[in-house]
C-alpha cells in the first residue's frame, strides 16, 4: 500500500491558478496508477484527472482545457496544475493510487474558489 499526503490547496479567487502535490511513500509509485478525485458534500467523487505508470493520462470533462497532471517518479510525487479555477471547482481534492491492484487515498485537501 502507498502512502499518500496532499498539499497546495487553499483559497483562490475565480479565474486564478492552484497547484496541487501529492508525496507518496513507499517504492511501488513508479508503478502506480495515480489520480486526482474531488468530492463536494452530498455529491459523488469525481475523477478530475489520472496518469498512469506509462504517462499516459486522462482528464476529467469538467476540467478539461484547464487541469494538467504530471508526475515525477525521483521525488515520488504526482502534480495537479489547475487553471482558470471557477467556483464550480469547490471541493475536497483527493488523492489516489492504486499499485499492486491495492487503492489508496490521501487525506484530501481543500481547494475554494471565491467569486
Amino acid at each position: 500500500q502507498v502512502q499518500l499526503v496532499e498539499s497546495g490547496g487553499g483559497l483562490v479567487q475565480a479565474g486564478g491558478s492552484l497547484s496541487l502535490s501529492c508525496s507518496a511513500s513507499g517504492s511501488a509509485f513508479s508503478t502506480a496508477n495515480m489520480a486526482w478525485y474531488r468530492q463536494v458534500p452530498g455529491k459523488q467523487r469525481e475523477l478530475v484527472a489520472l496518469i498512469t505508470s506509462q504517462g499516459l493520462k486522462m482528464i476529467g470533462d469538467s476540467v478539461k482545457g484547464r487541469c494538467t497532471i504530471s508526475r515525477d517518479n525521483a521525488k515520488n510525487t504526482v502534480y495537479l496544475q489547475m487553471n482558470s479555477l471557477k467556483v464550480e471547482d469547490t471541493a475536497v481534492y483527493y488523492c489516489n493510487a492504486i499499485a499492486n491492484g491495492v487503492p489508496s487515498w490521501g487525506q484530501g485537501t481543500q481547494v475554494t474558489v471565491s467569486s
